[in-house]
């Protein structure tokens, strides 16, 4: 099943992420509005990642 193998790909090849689960496209599309709205205006220069809050490191 899928969410056998999301599981085990999220456990060895992404354990310190810390949603545990792939990104939904409407999560995707909601930083999308958010970037495209005037919400955003003062935001520039931005890499925003929506990859379930791999953390690679904390220093």
């Amino acid at each position: 099943p899928a969410a056998t193998v999301e599981a085990e790909f999220f456990k060895h090849a992404r354990p310190t992420s810390l949603l545990r689960r792939f990104a939904q496209p409407e999560e995707v599309a909601a930083l999308v509005a958010f970037v495209c709205s005037p919400l955003a205006s003062a935001t520039n220069g931005a890499a925003l990642r929506v990859d379930g809050g791999v953390v690679r490191s904390i220093t």
